[in-house]
C-alpha cells in the first residue's frame, strides 16, 4: 500500500565542487535505489550541508545530474562533536515499501546502530557460484559466512535417507519435525550437522540438490530455518547466500546482490565441480538438473527465486569467483569507508 515516508541519509565529502557534486549525486542515488523509488515518486528533497562544505551545493548538483524534482539546500549551524565536511538528506517521498535510511563513509557515524553488524545478502539461482563467491568475501572482510543451502541440503539428505517422498509437504513436515540441523565451526571450516552428525561430504550431489529445491517450497521447512539464519546474522557481521535471502529471510540486509550467470555456464561450472570429486556425472543431465531446478526455485509459491528491488545484478558469465567476490567487496568497503 502505498504511503508517504521520509527517507534519512548522510555522505561526507571534500569541499570541492568535484567532491560535493560526486557525493550528493552517490548519495541520492543510493538512496533511491535501496528504498525503490524513483523521481516519480519523490514529493520532495531538502539537503543540509556543515559549514565546512562551501564549494558547491548539492541541490545543484543533484539538478544538473538530471532530477527534476523540488530540491532545497541549505547551510548546518556548527555544533560541538559533529561530523565535519557532511551532507545531509531528507527525501519525502510516496512508496509501498519502509523507508530505508542510507549513512555512507564517515556519515556513518551518525548512525551507530548502522556500524556495528551489517549483513549481505547474496541471492541467485542454483550453479551460479554464490558460496565460493560468499566464502571469499567474507575472508576479505573478516566476517562470517553462513551456507544457507546447505541447511536446505541437509534437510533434503534427511528425506532421501529416509525414504520421504519430497513433493509431498506433509510428508517432509512429519520427517523434519523432529531433525535438528545447525551449523558448527570446526578448524575454521564451516561444517553442517544433521541430528548430531556433520554430513558436509554428503550434500553436494545432484540427487540432494533436487531434493532441497523440493523441500525448500515446504512452507514449514523454510520457517524452522528462518529462525535460525536470524539469529546468528543479528548477533555478528554476516554474508548469507541463498535464492530468498533479499526478500525474505534478511529483508532489511545492508546490502544485497543477487549473482546469475547462463544456465548452460552454470551447468558446466557444476559439472567441473563434480567430476573434481570423483563423482561420475554427464553434463547433459547436470543441465537438465539445472534448467529444472531454475524452474522449480522460480515459480514455488513460496519465496520464489527473484531479485530484490534493492540488489545489485551481477551477470558473472565473464568474470571469475575472485573477480565477482571483488565487486561485492569493494561495493561495501565504499560504504563502510
Amino acid at each position: 500500500m502505498t504511503k508517504l515516508v521520509s527517507i534519512r541519509g548522510a555522505i561526507t565529502a571534500h569541499n570541492s565542487k568535484d567532491g560535493i557534486r560526486q557525493a550528493a549525486v552517490r548519495l541520492l542515488g543510493r538512496l533511491y535505489f535501496k528504498n525503490g523509488i524513483t523521481d516519480d515518486n519523490v514529493v520532495n528533497i531538502t539537503f543540509t550541508v556543515t559549514e565546512d562544505l562551501t564549494a558547491f551545493s548539492p541541490a545543484r548538483a543533484v539538478r544538473e545530474a538530471g532530477h527534476n524534482v523540488p530540491l532545497m539546500s541549505c547551510a548546518e549551524p556548527s555544533i560541538d562533536g559533529s561530523v565535519k565536511g557532511c551532507i545531509r538528506v531528507m527525501v519525502t517521498a510516496n512508496s509501498d515499501n519502509d523507508a530505508k535510511p542510507v549513512y555512507l563513509n564517515g556519515a556513518r557515524a551518525l548512525r551507530t546502530d548502522l556500524t556495528s553488524v551489517y549483513a549481505i545478502a547474496l541471492d541467485g539461482p542454483s550453479g551460479a557460484g554464490k558460496s565460493t563467491v560468499a566464502k571469499a568475501v567474507a575472508s576479505k572482510l573478516k566476517i562470517t559466512y553462513l551456507d544457507t543451502g546447505a541447511l536446505y541440503r541437509a534437510l533434503g539428505l534427511k528425506c532421501l535417507t529416509d525414504g520421504v517422498n519430497t513433493a509431498d509437504g506433509k510428508a517432509v513436515e512429519k520427517c523434519l519435525t523432529d531433525a535438528n540441523v545447525t551449523i558448527e565451526y570446526k578448524d575454521g571450516v564451516q561444517c553442517v550437522i544433521l541430528d548430531g552428525a556433520d554430513v558436509s561430504g554428503k550434500i553436494r550431489t545432484p540427487e540432494v540438490s533436487m531434493a532441497a529445491s523440493a523441500v525448500s517450497a515446504v512452507p514449514y521447512v523454510r520457517q524452522k530455518l528462518l529462525g535460525i539464519q536470524r539469529d546468528i546474522a543479528s548477533s555478528s557481521s554476516v554474508i548469507l547466500d541463498g535464492r530468498d535471502i533479499g526478500t525474505v529471510v534478511l529483508p532489511c540486509a545492508e546490502f544485497k546482490f543477487f549473482l546469475t550467470a547462463s544456465a548452460k555456464i552454470r551447468a558446466k561450472r557444476r559439472y567441473d565441480e563434480l567430476t573434481a570429486k570423483g563423482q561420475k556425472v554427464s553434463y547433459d543431465d547436470v543441465y537438465k538438473d539445472v534448467v529444472t531446478r531454475d524452474k522449480n526455485d522460480s515459480t514455488r509459491a513460496v519465496a520464489p527465486l527473484k531479485r530484490a528491488y534493492d540488489a545489485i545484478e551481477i551477470n558473472s558469465d565473464n568474470l571469475t569467483a575472485e573477480q565477482v567476490a571483488a565487486v561485492i567487496t569493494d561495493c561495501v568497503t565504499e560504504d563502510l569507508a
